[in-house]
């Protein structure tokens, strides 16, 4: 049995030190276009889930379609087929979404903690554990980064590790959509360190120190006694 615990743990590493290793920008920009949005927040409020997870795993599932189901990728209009089968037939895509996040497993409409390493691990959950069992990163969320190298299922319960899983992952979609949509943010979520080389932005907010002079002396200081006893003369000889 997986160690959940463990696995979040392990999923907030992994996107710690993930660098992509494709190009994700035209998938984000259809996942945080407006129209696109507008949809997945709609569902967002009537389930809870972060509206940018529904939007990854409606591009894992059906490649966005707006006519197949976040469930699995079945037309919703239609009884589902495949795992989980037997669901709808729905009016449309976001009933058909609701009953996916909230009555199919993982439930991830039950979920209430969206920090990083818990988000990550519902995405993973959402697609099976058989990744976690065998240690492996599962391409679900790593494809397209530097935490996947190759391994998948390519059908039920039957695992080649040669084959190379084409499909965007999750995180780095997720990542990407970060870069194009400032409002996504996730709790815990840290980055790999930025390059030593670069140099470190100037905060022109902060002050810079100043330094002691005639007209700023040290506290304490004969320059800081000397301007007392001026300021006090002139003070007299103004009365």
């Amino acid at each position: 049995m997986t160690d959940l615990i463990a696995l979040r743990q392990k999923n907030a590493q992994r996107w710690t030190n993930a660098k992509l290793t494709r190009n994700f920008d035209s998938t984000a920009t259809r996942l945080v276009s407006p129209d696109a949005k507008s949809r997945y927040q709609a569902v967002s409020a009537m389930t809870g889930v972060p509206w940018p997870v529904i939007a990854v795993i409606h591009e894992r599932e059906c490649s966005q379609s707006w006519m197949r189901s976040l469930a699995q990728g079945d037309p919703w209009d239609r009884i589902s087929v495949h795992v989980p089968s037997g669901r709808g037939p729905f009016k449309s895509w976001e009933d058909a979404a609701v009953d996916a996040l909230s009555h199919c497993p993982p439930y991830a409409g039950q979920n209430k903690d969206w920090s990083i390493g818990t988000l990550l691990t519902v995405l993973e959950e959402y697609n099976g554990l058989g990744y976690a069992a065998r240690g492996a990163p599962s391409p679900y969320l790593w494809a397209g980064t530097d935490q996947y190298r190759s391994g998948k299922y390519v059908r039920d319960g039957v695992y080649d590790p040669d084959v190379i899983d084409s499909q965007p992952g999750c995180a780095g979609m997720l990542r990407s959509m970060q870069a194009l949509d400032p409002t996504i943010a996730f709790e815990g979520a840290a980055h790999a360190p930025a390059d030593p080389n670069l140099s470190m932005p100037v905060n022109s907010a902060t002050p810079a120190p100043t330094l002691p002079s005639l007209k700023n002396p040290a506290r304490g200081s004969i320059g800081a006694w000397i301007a007392a006893t001026l300021s006090a003369i002139s003070i007299s000889k103004g009365k």
